[in-house]
C-alpha cells in the first residue's frame, strides 16, 4: 500500500476538514437487510456465500449540487484548493466555476470528476463512508422486483447495453430511474461508481510487488478473480476500478455513500 493511500486510511484526508455532518441527509438513505451472498469475486481466503450485515445505502448517486455543499462547506476541497496529492488533473473540472455549476440541470445530475479521496471524505463529513465491493455488488445484484437477478440472461444484456453507449452523452437526474427491489436507483445505468476497497479487487498471482505501476496487468488478470465468469458487467467494472488510483478522475464515475446499522 502507498504511503498516500495509508495516510488516507489512517484518516489523515479528514484532517482536511471538520467533522461536520450534512444536514438532512438521513432521508436519502435506505434500510438494505442482512442476507447471504455469493461474490462473483474469487477470494483466496474465502469460500462460499459472504454475510452480509445490515447497512444503509444512499437511494442514488451523490449529485453536482450535494457535493458543491459539501465544497462550500469544506473550501479544501475546492478544485483550486485541494492539494494536488488527493485531487488530481480534471478533479470538478466539468464544473465552470471552482464554487459553481453551470445550470440547475447540472445540479441534479449525478457528481463526477471526484477522487476517491474526495468521495470518502464527503461521506465521512455526513457520518457514512462508501461502500464495501461486497455491499455495492450484494445490492447492484437486485432487479425492480429481485433482490438476485444475476441468473437473467435479459438482466445482463440490458446492463451491457448500457455499458455500450457513448459516455460522452448527458448524465441524466439522481435518481431518474426506478429504483431495484431494495430502493436503490441508478445503480445501472447512469455512472460507475466509487468503493471503499476499489485498490483491493484484483490481485494477480504473478504481481508479488504492491504499487506495481503496470496497471493494464491488473485489467488482464480480471478474469483470474471472478468466479461468475458469465458476468461480464462484474468483470468490467471492477477491471475498470482496478485501473484506478485514489486521485484519478474520470467523466462517468461518481459515487455514493454507505451507513452501518446502529
Amino acid at each position: 500500500m502507498n504511503r498516500t493511500r495509508r495516510l488516507a486510511r489512517c484518516g489523515f484526508v479528514l484532517c482536511l476538514l471538520p467533522l461536520v455532518a450534512l444536514a438532512g441527509a438521513d432521508d436519502r438513505y435506505v434500510r438494505i437487510p442482512a442476507g447471504s451472498f455469493a461474490t462473483a469475486l474469487a477470494y483466496e481466503d474465502l469460500r462460499g456465500p459472504v454475510a452480509i450485515p445490515t447497512f444503509a445505502m444512499m437511494k442514488r448517486p451523490v449529485t453536482n449540487a450535494e457535493f458543491l455543499a459539501f465544497v462550500k462547506h469544506h473550501p479544501t476541497w475546492r478544485r483550486d484548493r485541494a492539494p494536488t496529492v488527493f485531487a488530481g488533473p480534471g478533479y470538478l473540472a466539468h464544473w465552470p466555476q471552482a464554487q459553481g455549476l453551470g445550470s440547475a440541470e447540472q445540479g441534479t445530475q449525478p457528481v463526477t470528476h471526484v477522487t476517491w479521496f474526495a468521495a470518502a471524505a464527503y461521506c465521512e463529513a455526513q457520518g457514512a463512508r462508501l461502500p464495501r465491493w461486497v455491499e455495492w455488488e450484494y445490492v447492484a445484484a437486485a432487479d425492480a422486483t429481485r433482490r438476485d437477478a444475476r441468473g437473467d440472461p435479459a438482466w445482463r444484456e440490458r446492463i451491457l447495453r448500457w455499458y455500450a453507449r457513448s459516455s460522452s452523452q448527458a448524465l441524466p437526474r439522481a435518481g431518474a430511474q426506478q429504483p431495484n427491489a431494495y430502493g436503490v436507483a441508478d445503480v445501472h445505468g447512469v455512472v460507475w461508481e466509487w468503493t471503499e476497497d476499489f485498490s483491493a479487487l484484483l490481485v494477480s498471482a504473478d504481481n508479488r510487488e504492491q504499487g506495481d505501476p503496470d496497471r493494464a496487468r491488473f485489467c488482464g488478470a480480471g478474469a483470474l478473480s471472478i468466479d461468475d465468469r458469465e458476468n461480464y458487467a462484474v468483470l468490467m467494472r471492477v477491471a475498470m476500478l482496478s485501473s484506478l488510483q485514489a486521485r484519478d478522475v474520470t467523466m462517468n464515475l461518481g459515487f455514493r455513500c454507505v451507513k452501518d446499522a446502529r
